[in-house]
C-alpha cells in the first residue's frame, strides 16, 4: 500500500496546527502578506525554470494537447455541474452543504499537475515528452481559464468579484511573476535548475504556509462545526467517482482519436490530474480568506486519491509494457528459425 507522502503529511500538520493554534489579529495580517510574497516567488521561479522550447513544442501534437485541455477545462467542469444538479435534485439533504460543493466545483476548474503527471506517465511507459508539454500548457492556460471558469461555474467568485476581475487578480499575482521569470530566464534559469531541491522546498513551503493561514481563518469562522467526518467521507467518495469517470472517458477519447497506447497513457494521466500546487494559491487570490480553508478541502482529498489510484494504474501499465516486450523477445528466435 502506498504511504502518505511527506508533503501531504506536512499539509495535515498545518491543518492540525491551525485547528489548535490558529493565527489571529495582527499575526494573520502579517502571514497574509508573507503568503502573497511566497506565491509571487513561487510563480517567478516556475517561469524561470520552464524553458521556452517546451512551450513551442507543446502545440505540435494538437490532437493530444487539445484532448488534455478538453478533459481539464471542459469535461471536468461539466461533470461537476452535472453531479451538483443531480445530487441536489435527488438527495437534497443527504450530502454536504454549498461551501464544500463550491470546493468540488473549484477543483473541477483547476489545471493539471506537472510533476506527478510526468512521473506517472514515465512509470506507465507512456509518451513522456507529450506529458511534459500537456501539463505545461495546462498550467499556463489555467492562470486565465481557472478564475474565468470558476466564475461561470459557481455563478460568482469570491466577495462579489466578477470572473474578469478574478482573471485580472490572478494575472497580477501569478501571471506577472511567471512572465518576469520567463524574461529573466537566461540569467535566473540556470540558478533555479541547479538548486532544484531548494526551489521544490520553496514551492511546497509556500503552499504549507497558505494552507495554515487559510485554515486559521476557517477555524476562527467555525469550519469544524460546519464540516463533519461524514462530510469528508462523502467528499472523498465523490472525488473518487469523478477521478474514475474521467480516467475511463479519457481512455475512450484516446481510442476514438486513434491515439497510440503511449499517447493514451499521457492523455489519461494529464487529463485526470488536478494541481494542488496551483489550486491553493489561486484559491487564496479568488476567494475571501475565511472561505479558502473549506474551498481547498476537496482538492486536498482529491490530491491524495489521484496519487494513490494513478500510481497503481501506472504500475499496471508499466508491467504490461514490460510483459509485451518480454514476449516479443521470447518469440523472435522462433521467427528467425522458421524463416527459410
Amino acid at each position: 500500500m502506498k504511504r502518505l507522502d511527506p508533503f501531504l503529511l506536512s499539509l495535515i500538520a498545518a491543518i492540525a496546527l491551525a485547528s489548535f493554534l490558529p493565527c489571529r489579529g495582527q499575526m494573520e495580517h502579517i502571514l497574509q502578506h508573507v503568503v502573497t510574497i511566497l506565491i509571487t516567488f513561487m510563480f517567478f521561479f516556475q517561469g524561470a525554470k520552464l524553458e521556452r522550447h517546451a512551450i513551442v513544442d507543446s502545440v505540435k501534437d494538437w490532437k493530444l494537447q487539445g484532448s488534455v485541455l478538453l478533459c481539464t477545462f471542459a469535461l471536468f467542469p461539466l461533470l461537476g455541474i452535472g453531479l451538483h444538479l443531480l445530487f441536489r435534485a435527488v438527495f437534497p439533504d443527504a450530502l454536504f452543504g454549498e461551501e464544500l460543493w463550491s470546493g468540488i466545483l473549484f477543483l473541477c476548474c483547476l489545471p493539471s499537475t506537472v510533476q506527478s503527471s510526468i512521473a506517472l506517465t514515465s512509470i506507465a511507459k507512456g509518451n513522456v515528452p507529450a506529458a511534459i508539454c500537456a501539463a505545461t500548457v495546462s498550467n499556463i492556460a489555467g492562470i486565465a481559464l481557472t478564475p474565468l471558469l470558476t466564475g461561470v461555474v459557481l455563478g460568482h467568485v469570491g466577495a462579489g468579484h466578477s470572473p474578469l476581475e478574478s482573471v485580472l487578480d490572478v494575472g497580477k499575482e501569478l501571471l506577472l511573476p511567471f512572465a518576469l521569470g520567463q524574461i529573466l530566464q537566461k540569467w535566473v534559469g540556470p540558478i533555479v535548475r541547479r538548486h532544484k531541491i531548494l526551489i521544490s522546498f520553496t514551492d511546497r513551503g509556500s503552499i504549507i504556509v497558505v494552507v495554515y493561514t487559510a485554515f486559521s481563518s476557517a477555524v476562527v469562522e467555525g469550519i469544524w462545526y460546519r464540516v463533519s467526518g461524514a462530510h469528508l467521507l462523502e467528499v472523498a467518495l465523490l472525488d473518487s467517482f469523478m477521478l474514475a469517470l474521467v480516467l475511463v472517458l479519457s481512455h475512450l477519447m484516446g481510442d476514438g482519436l486513434g491515439q497510440t497506447t503511449e499517447n493514451k497513457i499521457a492523455l489519461q494521466f494529464c487529463g485526470s490530474k488536478k494541481s494542488l500546487a496551483s489550486g491553493v494559491p489561486m484559491a487564496s487570490v479568488i476567494f475571501p480568506a475565511a472561505s479558502v480553508g473549506i474551498i481547498v478541502l476537496p482538492l486536498m482529498i482529491y490530491h491524495q486519491i489521484q496519487l494513490f489510484t494513478c500510481t497503481l494504474l501506472a504500475r499496471r501499465y508499466g508491467r504490461r509494457a514490460l510483459d509485451t516486450r518480454d514476449q516479443g523477445t521470447a518469440t523472435s528466435p522462433q521467427r528467425r528459425t522458421a524463416t527459410p
